[in-house]
């Protein structure tokens, strides 16, 4: 049995080498170098395979080549440490001795990725430390950022984790739907009123029953609170919910493991939405007004998307962000739209991927097929209220689509 899965272990590792190689070679690239110290790079890890949870004292070097045969390079009181990945090894002890290996290891090659972002544009991938990257590029190679690489082997998703989303998605819109009701049924009960955690504590027991995971929130806003984009209620600060309130509930969650769905399933990708509502009245027509340049803006994202996909033409995440942000300011919200219009979704909630972000990066990234993002713009009013209306979106070659139900209106509860 443990030589069947050592076998099938290391058939993985080659067929990701190849992959690697391939990408390198699409992208011009003369290979990609890896490095770690003290687990500063997670994205290492899980793109090689390595044990996220190994002990690791000491600088290790991974250079995979776009052709030819990976080389490794690791201290010698921890000379295992890159025994699961193909390649030669080479140890070192001394600084001296680190510095003149790993010139010797990217003998041969100019251009190089590695975890790296120029100004740090996007700072999802900067896991390298500057003086690493000065370090390389005193050997005379050109130091490129695998952002793109990151992309591909981090976001691009498999069928099978499509299916999980879309099984999520299910499940969170009935536990939305659920929360709503309970919304409406206590502020129209004797009592007359419920609070922001009440709801979250009732989402939280859906999420149960359902079998999902979430790893924090999810997140109730009642009135003002909603005009904060990352509130989130405490036992201290819980607000009441009555009729006439505004209510803003954000929520996300991921399958879980049927035997215990505390504990997510490998693998499975989130579904992350946010809708708002009024209790037991009429929006006002300042409310009106707001929600339709967010839905209108939210739709002008999907659209240049969809547009893209359906002519078979590449779309970064800012051209994304860019067509959501230019509805809102020609209708005078600019200043109120302060965040990035949408983030990556994967196994991670905010993955790896490219951002629909022009704001607070400039995400060049591409949106490639068999991602995941959400398109979720929102405008926010200190002291009154915000909305936020989020969708998910699946890419597919040639075509992109909203993975759930999407709200055109606001709710009345």
């Amino acid at each position: 049995m443990c030589k069947r899965i050592a076998a099938a272990n290391y058939t993985r590792l080659l067929m990701t080498l190849d992959a690697l190689q391939t990408a390198l070679r699409d992208q011009k690239l003369d290979g990609w170098l890896f490095y770690d110290h003290h687990h500063r790079d997670p994205i290492a890890y899980r793109i090689l395979g390595l044990d996220a949870a190994s002990f690791v004292s000491r600088r290790w070097f991974y250079f995979v080549p776009a052709t030819g045969e990976p080389q490794k390079l690791v201290h010698r009181i921890e000379a295992g440490k890159l025994d699961t990945l193909p390649g030669v090894k080479a140890e070192y002890s001394s600084w001296q001795e680190l510095e003149a290996k790993l010139q010797a290891m990217l003998t041969g090659a100019t251009t190089i990725a590695m975890q790296y972002s120029p100004r740090n544009a996007i700072m999802y991938v900067s896991m390298v430390d500057a003086g690493t990257v000065e370090l390389v590029r005193s050997f005379g190679k050109d130091v490129r950022s695998s952002a793109d690489l990151v992309s591909l082997f981090e976001a691009v998703l498999t069928d099978a984790q499509i299916t999980t989303h879309v099984e999520a998605q299910e499940r969170v819109d009935r536990v939305l739907e659920s929360a709503w009701k309970f919304i409406g049924d206590q502020t129209r009960s004797q009592a007359g009123r419920t609070d922001e955690m009440a709801v979250v504590q009732h989402i939280l027991s859906g999420f149960g029953r359902e079998g999902l995971f979430t790893d924090h929130g999810p997140n109730c806003s009642a009135g003002p609170n909603s005009a904060d984009s990352h509130y989130e209620p405490t036992a201290a600060t819980s607000r009441s919910i009555r009729r006439g309130d505004f209510v803003l509930i954000d929520l996300w969650a991921k399958l879980g493991l049927d035997r215990d769905p505390a504990v997510p399933q490998p693998d499975a990708i989130w579904y992350d939405i946010t809708w708002t509502a009024v209790v037991d009245r009429s929006p006002t027509d300042r409310e009106t007004l707001v929600f339709a340049t967010v839905r209108d803006a939210r739709n002008a994202a999907i659209a240049a998307v969809q547009t893209a996909y359906a002519a078979h033409q590449t779309i970064a995440g800012w051209q994304a962000d860019d067509a959501a942000r230019g509805v809102i300011r020609a209708a005078g919200f600019a200043d109120q739209f302060t965040h990035r219009t949408g983030h990556n979704i994967a196994v991670e909630l905010h993955g790896n991927g490219a951002h629909l972000d022009n704001l607070e990066t400039h995400d060049e990234r591409l949106l490639l097929p068999n991602t995941c993002f959400s398109v979720e713009p929102g405008l926010y009013f200190p002291g009154e209220f915000g909305i936020r209306n989020e969708v998910n979106m699946i890419t597919r070659p040639g075509r992109a689509m909203v993975s759930g139900p999407a709200q055109n209106e606001l709710l009345r509860v």
